[in-house]
């Protein structure tokens, strides 16, 4: 029925354990993390995450392949007929077409990357996972979760269970104080990245330690420093979920790829650019995020970095541009024809206090910094994940 498999591609499992994964950054990130231990340590792992970029398939990973584009057309199709015509949302759909594939194939754990806030979510229906785990909480989709950092922590700690541990990023302390008091109520034990959880970085690695000893871990694939923190999440999830791993699987942090996540491309955009010129995407797109690749663009001062911004209309932009476009060398703003519910241009201009300039597309941008010259530099892509399916589908990039 391909009638459905177009609309909806808008954006009992059988498995010894699942995780739950909400917050508003690193929620990919670490679930990336995640799945590359557990499977340096073995274990066959379902993934459901969101959304995707180029082609829906690369929501549903099973047993460590992507669903095959008939295998989750059945599955669709079958939720589609269970569901009867009642009211349900795509989320919903695609959430439940996921646990129908799980079920479906045998495996050792599932990865659950949890939608919109956690509380009301469709994923929070596993009754008791192995554990629970809690990325940093922003100002985020205010709309639907709570205009303050405190009450946007009250539903993300909707996903907390009776006695399932908890692991949780390093939060503002307003959030923090609402996820304990939300996981003493519930008698989860509850670890936090930076007082039960601790690493440092050095040039080789992690050094690693929590209440069940030291670990030393190499770098992080994902580029940046606050991937080092996602790492340790899904170190420390996988700590307290009895799974018993090897210590050397952890080492799977080594291995992790996740798309759109300063991800350095080098398909049919990247060889646009001179010899020497890198060409970066990330999908980042809240104040936080920006604060984080402002961190990045402090650690790239060996040479100019040239920003490609495009951003969702619903998207807090200045607050998410002001600190790249104060590190950059140029921002030039864009809006793909096939990006969806793109910002106009000449609103993102303004939102980045007149520092950028028109692209108004991303060749176009990259034609300019080409015809302009100049040292190697890197370029950066970011601003939305809607720009980052765009541009990786421009770049040839194909999921595996």
């Amino acid at each position: 029925m391909r009638r459905f498999w177009r609309s909806w591609a808008i954006p009992s499992v059988i498995c010894r354990r699942s995780f739950m994964w909400p917050g508003r950054t690193g929620k990919g990130s670490t679930c990336a993390n995640l799945r590359a231990i557990a499977e340096a340590g073995g274990l066959r792992v379902h993934v459901m995450s969101s959304p995707h970029l180029v082609s829906v398939t690369e929501r549903f990973r099973l047993a460590g392949r992507l669903v095959d584009e008939d295998v989750l057309v059945a599955a669709l199709e079958k939720v589609e007929q269970v569901n009867a015509g009642a009211p349900i949302t795509v989320f919903e759909v695609l959430t439940a077409a996921g646990f129908l594939l799980f079920s479906q194939v045998p495996a050792d754990l599932v990865v659950l990357e949890v939608g919109l806030g956690g509380r009301l979510d469709a994923t929070n229906v596993v009754p008791k996972p192995a554990a629970c785990v809690i990325t940093p909480v922003s100002l985020d989709h205010e709309a639907f979760l709570g205009s303050t950092v405190a009450a946007i922590a009250g539903e993300k700690a909707g996903i907390i269970k009776e006695g399932v541990p908890v692991v949780s990023a390093s939060q503002a302390p307003e959030a923090l104080d609402v996820i304990r008091r939300r996981a003493a109520e519930l008698n989860a034990p509850l670890r936090v990245i930076g007082e039960d959880v601790v690493f440092t970085e050095h040039a080789d690695g992690l050094e690693y330690r929590d209440a069940d000893g030291a670990l030393s871990l190499p770098m992080p694939a994902l580029k940046g420093q606050h991937q080092a923190g996602n790492a340790a999440l899904a170190v420390a999830a996988l700590r307290v979920s009895g799974l018993g791993l090897p210590v050397s699987a952890y080492r799977g942090i080594s291995e992790t790829f996740w798309p759109a996540r300063l991800q350095k491309l080098d398909g049919m955009l990247a060889q646009m650019l001179p010899a020497g010129w890198e060409l970066y995407l990330d999908g980042g797109h809240n104040p936080d995020a920006g604060q984080v690749l402002g961190t990045v663009l402090d650690g790239w001062k060996d040479r100019p970095v040239h920003v490609i911004a495009g951003v969702k209309q619903t998207k807090d932009a200045s607050g998410f541009l002001k600190p790249i476009v104060e590190r950059a060398a140029s921002v030039q703003a864009v809006a793909e024809p096939g990006q969806h519910l793109a910002m106009p241009v000449e609103e993102i201009i303004a939102a980045s206090g007149g520092r950028a300039i028109a692209g108004p597309t991303v060749r176009e941008a990259l034609e300019r910094l080409v015809a302009e010259g100049g040292a190697p530099a890197r370029v950066l892509i970011c601003g939305s994940l809607y720009l980052a399916g765009v541009v990786l589908a421009e770049d040839g990039w194909v999921a595996r």
